[in-house]
């Protein structure tokens, strides 16, 4: 009977490649320059077989999980748009290495050029849907400047439902909370179209200025500073 042969590691370039740096040519060249240190040890050579699993590797100073899926927390500065082709504004993209556009990560839901605080992007298309499908309830908090102080019953008013221009059913908070008479804190389970604007405006006030705090169980970091990002993991947003 004839021996099965035996199935090689990935070499690591190989494993670069699967990260989005490039060719495999550009991966191989990185390699041989010196750029990939693991554990501190400069890897020069292309062609050494490694184990990507829970590997972790340096280029230029920065630490690289190996991992089948992008997920990433980014601190959303204002004037960026969520979007790959963005029109009036630079895109979030701008701000994340090269190696995630090629790797094809795309913003989870969007949040207005205006708009600050936490986006999460991923090229998990699965996940993706899991985090911004209405069905799924998962939390969306947001922190709200009001222009005027809040009337005393706007946090009742925004959890029964109010009614949008556009459309004639009541949309409504799963929780809203007066942090101050111009600081309000709102939980949505769904994401509609300058959704928070136009429920503030419903209740007869307006939105100075608007951060997204948290998506599920995951809280942005105040050591994140506008336009940094961070690498987490799924059970860090799904809890549990």
């Amino acid at each position: 009977m004839a021996r099965k042969s035996r199935r090689s590691a990935p070499t690591l370039a190989d494993i670069l490649f699967s990260q989005g740096f490039g060719t495999r040519y550009d991966c191989a060249q990185i390699v041989a320059a010196g750029a990939v240190q693991i554990d501190g040890v400069v890897r020069d050579d292309p062609d050494e077989e490694m184990n990507p699993e829970g590997l972790v590797f340096t280029y230029r100073g920065v630490e690289w999980p190996v991992c089948e899926h992008v997920l990433v927390a980014l601190n959303k500065p204002a004037g960026y748009e969520c979007s790959t082709k963005p029109s009036a504004h630079p895109s979030v993209m701008s701000l994340l290495p090269g190696q995630f556009r090629r790797r094809n990560v795309q913003p989870i839901g969007r949040l207005d050029a205006d708009t600050t605080g936490l986006l999460l992007l991923t090229d998990d298309g699965a996940l993706n849907h899991r985090l911004i499908h209405p069905k799924k309830h998962v939390e969306k908090v947001y922190e709200v400047t009001l222009k005027h102080p809040a009337a005393e019953d706007i946090c009742t008013r925004l959890m029964q439902g109010v009614v949008l221009d556009d459309d004639p059913k009541p949309v409504a908070a799963k929780d809203a909370e007066l942090v101050t008479p111009t600081h309000l804190r709102m939980t949505l389970l769904e994401g509609k179209y300058h959704q928070v604007k136009r429920m503030v405006a419903a209740c007869g006030n307006r939105v100075e200025a608007l951060h997204r705090s948290r998506v599920g169980a995951f809280v942005l970091p105040d050591s994140l500073a506008p336009g940094e990002w961070m690498w987490i993991d799924r059970e860090s947003v799904l809890g549990g």
